[in-house]
């Protein structure tokens, strides 16, 4: 089978074609159908492909995902029962989702801005690319400083203001050879060379084999939303064009509604959440503080009625205090010792210790009278039991 013209590569803003079903295979989910030509992008070089759908005969199938595999593209389409079923020889009309299509194209080229300015002033590569439908990340192979990040994206959307064009062609091995691009891969064979900015002076030339926008100005916008290291390098998190402005927009209603409730200005967002912050740690402390107390009181009440086994019943105890509590009991008592927190009528959590014996022989009790959960070892179990206060008491030793 000759390879899949590829008419993206001419035409990456067509948005319909016309085509020749060559073959078609009927799978498990639909159809692989393979076409002489197609508007469609598989998924490659980390992009997703394109979507959309074929029309034969007044039949519309739904294109759901591409491959690409020794230059033939495998179209995976979903054929409803009861339609007419492919069959090679077979005229159809394809439409891609333009509204995909393009947003990737914007973000697309607008790594290629990215990659190419860090490129050159920081001689970083490109080690790394995924184009999703909700996000794109990148990696570099060296790291980048918030400061350096903020000056690369001011600098990325100058470019996008300045409206450069954006040309991709094909170099034979004998003219790319002396060319200077960008390419993460050996390749064999003609080069597909995309060029952000005038030949004589670009702003990015590299290797690539997807669609791109035809001038930086149709990206609008390339926002860095998030780096991390990775890998002895750095990873970025971006997006460009309609998903960025629509990410912006997201989180510009999310600080809208924080500053809301903060009763203060957008920009005074951050000085009004610090202050709630450290009024809430102030207050945790003062909570500790009283729990302390609490747990000092409930020890020193069960330690003087001198009994071989101590149990507890109370409640409004943080996990901490909760096991704190229970380790002074065992200190000073050679029997076993718990304290059973009250979560609702019929719920406790407790925790249960010994010095002397194996807490866990308790735990069985709980667990065969009234199925409690939970574990531990013999110094401590802990879990949860459903059960009222007079019936525990019952049954504790």
């Amino acid at each position: 089978m000759t390879n899949t013209i590829k008419l993206y590569d001419s035409a990456p803003y067509q948005t319909t074609f016309e085509a020749t079903i060559l073959s078609a295979e009927p799978v498990k989910k639909g159809w692989t159908i393979v076409l002489d030509q197609t508007l469609f992008f598989p998924e490659e070089g980390g992009q997703s492909a394109d979507d959309g759908w074929l029309d034969a005969v007044s039949c519309k199938w739904t294109v759901t995902d591409v491959q690409i595999k020794d230059g033939i593209i495998y179209h995976s389409v979903m054929i409803p029962e009861g339609n007419k079923t492919a069959e090679p020889g077979m005229k159809v009309f394809g439409e891609i989702n333009w509204q995909k299509r393009f947003s990737n194209m914007q973000n697309h080229t607008g790594e290629h801005i990215l990659s190419g300015l860090i490129h050159a002033k920081y001689g970083f590569e490109n080690v790394g690319f995924h184009l999703s439908e909700n996000i794109v990340t990148f990696d570099q192979s060296g790291y980048l400083s918030p400061e350096q990040l903020a000056e690369i994206e001011r600098e990325a959307n100058r470019i996008v203001w300045a409206n450069l064009p954006v040309t991709a062609r094909y170099l034979s091995p004998e003219e790319a050879k002396d060319k200077t691009y960008r390419s993460k891969i050996e390749i064999d064979g003609d080069v597909r060379l995309v060029t952000v900015g005038e030949a004589a002076d670009p702003v990015d030339v590299c290797a690539c084999c997807a669609p791109h926008v035809a001038r930086t100005g149709e990206i609008g916008l390339i926002k860095i939303l998030r780096s991390e290291k990775y890998k002895g390098g750095t990873r970025l998190t971006i997006l460009c064009g309609e998903r960025a402005l629509a990410e912006v927009s997201k989180r510009q209603e999310q600080i809208e509604r924080i500053s809301h409730l903060l009763r203060a200005k957008q920009d005074e967002a951050y000085e009004a959440v610090s202050h709630l912050y450290d009024e809430n740690a102030a207050q945790k402390e003062r909570l500790i503080g009283m729990q302390e107390e609490k747990i000092r009181r409930l020890a020193e009440e069960a330690l003087a009625k001198k009994t071989e086994n101590i149990w507890i019943f109370t409640e409004g105890l943080d996990p901490l205090p909760h096991r704190n509590l229970v380790n002074l009991l065992i200190e000073q008592n050679d029997g076993f010792a718990g304290v059973f927190l009250q979560i609702n009528d019929m719920e406790y959590r407790f925790i249960i210790g010994s010095g002397t014996g194996d807490s866990r022989e308790i735990a069985a009790i709980l667990r065969d009278k009234y199925g409690a959960k939970g574990g531990g070892k013999p110094e401590m179990v802990q879990g949860s039991v459903c059960a009222k206060k007079e019936d525990l008491i019952r049954v504790l030793p």
